[in-house]
């Protein structure tokens, strides 16, 4: 069990850190490459690198709210 731990966690770890690379040379220095460089095409439109992160956000917001109003409607139900 350790080591599928292990594996999940460094196969975590690798997602984060080539999310966090690709965000980071898409909105700090994409716009300060030539719009008609080759790279751009890798790339979507720069609206994007706000609306993503503000809809995962809501979106992760609202479960953790469903999460925990379904735990506190259980524990009241085991109380009682």
């Amino acid at each position: 069990m350790e080591l599928a731990d292990r594996t999940i966690g460094l196969l975590l770890t690798v997602t984060s850190l080539s999310i966090f690379t690709y965000y980071t040379f898409w909105v700090i220095i994409l716009p300060l490459v030539d719009t008609d460089h080759f790279v751009h095409k890798y790339f979507l439109p720069q609206e994007y690198a706000i609306l993503i992160p503000v809809f995962v956000g809501m979106t992760l917001i609202c479960l953790l709210s469903m999460f925990t109003g379904y735990v506190m409607l259980n524990s009241k139900k085991k109380k009682a």
